[in-house]
């Protein structure tokens, strides 16, 4: 693993459920790519999940990888729910069905490619890279709201 990637993801959703979007900045170096996309139908909480699915999904080889997340459902959930859900066969702590498994599952296995590090950052505080992700993700809903 010889590259260092920056992930920056923000969700997001209008009505919740409803029309959701997600965006990604992807930074290595002086490098940056930018990926934003939605769906029809969905949940807040899944649109925060894709947006770190899709960004490691474009990272072909393995690298270190900082995501930064104003999600707290998604850093906590990949650093301390994860490995409860799978004891408990995807059950929480009050046993019911984890929501969004199929999500959970995918952005374990990419995680498992990387070596990934989870940082929390304080939403529409100014943070440039969560700002532009976020930006991004609703975006992608107004474009979805035109088709």
């Amino acid at each position: 693993m010889s590259e260092r990637v920056q992930l920056f993801s923000d969700g997001a959703c209008k009505y919740n459920p409803g029309i959701g979007g997600w965006g990604v900045v992807l930074r290595r170096g002086d490098f940056e790519k930018e990926l934003y996309g939605s769906e029809k139908y969905t949940t807040n909480n899944r649109m925060e999940l894709k947006a770190v699915i899709e960004g490691l999904s474009t990272l072909k080889n393995s690298c270190e990888v900082d995501v930064y997340t104003d999600s707290r459902y998604v850093q906590q959930g990949m650093t301390s729910w994860l490995e409860l859900w799978k004891k408990r066969n995807w059950r929480t702590a009050g046993r019911e069905p984890v929501a969004n498994q199929d999500l959970w599952i995918q952005l374990e296995k990419l995680a498992a490619f990387h070596k990934v590090e989870w940082h929390w950052v304080k939403a529409h505080t100014g943070h440039p890279e969560n700002e532009r992700a976020d930006a991004l993700a609703n975006l992608a809903i107004q474009l979805a709201q035109k088709k």
